[in-house]
């Protein structure tokens, strides 16, 4: 029977032959089961903005209840402290101090890109590198902090403001 409905060039059905699903859902596909299994949310559970100006506000969540002293406090699920990212920090390079905390493996790159960016010979900086507190040495602070050369004493000593001009010839605004 499914032969005398096909059309003579032997390809599929004419589309009356053929069965209609039901409408609804996405286009060109079946409906999403998981609208199935979870329904949506009441609307009046749903969050509706900042509360407005003299409407009482929500309560304060309740302390947390003391652990003793034998059970260790639940770990958040969620930390709020982004990674470190080198890229970012090479961005701080040209401030006057800087101070970050490195993970151990970022600590090579770290060092090389201030040392490739002092070869320009603008920025020089003091380097302190000192382990984080906790032992373990998964994490180093490393302060960085501009300095001249003072051919007077000999020495780097601090970097010292002296003033930004919109001078090309810098705040005197001279050649000399």
């Amino acid at each position: 029977m499914a032969a005398a409905k096909r059309s003579k060039k032997g390809g599929r059905p004419p589309a009356s032959a053929r069965p209609r699903k039901k409408k609804g859902g996405f286009v060109g596909r079946d409906a999403s089961p998981v609208l199935d299994r979870y329904p949506p949310k009441d609307p009046q559970l749903s969050v509706r903005g900042p509360p407005r100006p003299g409407s009482p506000a929500p309560p304060a969540p309740a302390p947390a209840q003391p652990t003793e002293a034998g059970t260790p406090a639940p770990l958040p699920l969620i930390a709020l402290e982004r990674p470190f990212d080198v890229d970012e920090f090479s961005t701080l390079l040209g401030e006057t101090a800087i101070q970050v905390t490195v993970p151990r493996e970022d600590l090579g790159e770290v060092l090389r890109r201030v040392s490739e960016f002092m070869g320009f010979g603008i920025y020089v900086y003091q380097v302190t590198v000192r382990p984080t507190p906790g032992g373990l040495l998964k994490s180093f602070v490393v302060r960085l902090e501009r300095v001249d050369f003072s051919p007077e004493k000999g020495e780097w000593i601090p970097f010292v403001e002296k003033g930004v001009s919109s001078s090309p010839f810098g705040p005197s605004g001279d050649r000399t």
